[in-house]
């Protein structure tokens, strides 16, 4: 399939028009293969993932990747327009996609296809698997870009990242995600005779603020004090005469790069000394952080101030993305998009002018990156 030679918003529009729902990119990334002439191509796909990696060597310089995922979160109920249908109103772009992420893929994408100088190796990788739970996505492509020795030297993310103003935040690092699952065991029995229970609610009550909502250590210049954040308490049998016999609390850590699981335990230890209880701790991600003065950082902070004018911010907020695995290879990874006020909403939406921006800083991240 060959495709038209398009700008980067008719080529934000096509790549909209593709009902590409978690795991199905729906034919986005062959119709993105056939867009970029002159690369090479890898697919690895893996349990209905298709994932795909486009390279091109220039020169004998460090190689720079372009990352993210054309998959996108179902489109829900509330739209004004169907969601894969593209529409254009007031400057603003309305489809599923638009921020989370197919405009930064279209604008790393026809940055790489207008790009005819490079010292080094410009690559991109896309997924179809990121707003799922990523099993066979980024990190199943880049094992096995370790394994042939093609793992790229830098990489941007083109997650949307900005937050009020176009320019205003890159990310360069992210939180990790620390998962609890507490059971405080007690003694059922009746109400009318407490003494002869163990009520496991009246246990944990006046510990509960030693528990959470305090800092697990103190932060610094790039994450904010670890927390846990409580998220369920349930026990007891829905019923006014029967005290519990055990209660279930769910927590959840975002943590720093000072805070892991055993820091978790400990301080459950220390509050709950004395008290029968079960703890169980999952890690859904882990937290990394990109050196504020690597090669890619300052080059990204000067291709927007070239652009927008903005000295943006560099953040470690918000949830997950596939930067985290770029980060577990040791990759220096930063993420730079559009604003991100929509993402995962009913008409989700943004600007052109965003979009035509973002493509000018990668162009220019591109150039400059010597």
């Amino acid at each position: 399939m060959q495709a038209n030679n398009l700008d980067v918003i008719d080529l934000f529009l096509k790549l909209l028009s593709f009902e590409s729902i978690t795991p199905d990119d729906a034919g986005s990334l062959a119709y993105i293969r056939s867009y970029l002439q002159g690369y090479e191509e890898i697919w690895v796909n893996e349990g209905g993932v298709k994932n795909l990696f486009l390279y091109k060597k220039f020169g004998e310089g460090d190689h720079l990747c372009f990352a993210g995922h054309v998959d996108v979160v179902p489109p829900g109920k509330g739209w004004q327009t169907d969601p894969f249908v593209p529409v254009i109103k007031e400057g603003k772009i309305y489809a599923r996609g638009t921020q989370d992420m197919k405009s930064g893929v279209a604008a790393f994408v026809q940055t790489l296809r207008e790009t005819e100088t490079f010292n080094g190796t410009l690559s991109l990788l896309l997924t179809s698997d990121e707003e799922g739970v990523a099993t066979y996505g980024t990190q199943i492509m880049l094992a096995h870009l370790k394994e042939v020795g093609m793992l790229p030297d830098y990489c941007v993310v083109a997650e949307p990242t900005c937050e009020d103003r176009f320019g205003d935040a890159i990310k360069i690092g992210r939180r990790g995600s620390i998962n609890g699952y507490l059971t405080i065991h007690g003694r059922q029995g009746h109400a009318a005779y407490p003494e002869k229970a163990d009520n496991p609610v009246h246990r944990i009550a006046p510990l509960l603020q030693q528990l959470a909502g305090v800092n697990l250590d103190k932060g610094d210049d790039d994450f904010a004090p670890s927390q846990m954040v409580i998220t369920d308490i349930r026990g007891g049998m829905e019923v006014t005469n029967v005290t519990p016999g055990e209660l279930k609390l769910m927590f959840n850590v975002r943590n720093s790069t000072k805070t892991t699981q055993d820091d978790v335990r400990v301080h459950v230890d220390k509050v709950l000394d004395g008290m029968e209880y079960t703890l169980e701790l999952t890690q859904g991600s882990y937290p990394f952080v990109t050196d504020r003065n690597s090669k890619i950082v300052e080059a990204m902070r000067r291709s927007i101030k070239e652009i927008t004018g903005v000295e943006t911010k560099l953040s470690t907020a918000g949830g997950t993305s596939d930067a985290r695995f770029m980060g577990a290879y040791g990759i220096d990874v930063v993420e730079f998009g559009v604003i991100n006020d929509t993402i995962h909403a009913p008409n989700e939406r943004t600007s052109v002018d965003e979009v035509k921006r973002l493509y000018r800083v990668f162009s220019d991240l591109v150039g400059r990156f010597e």
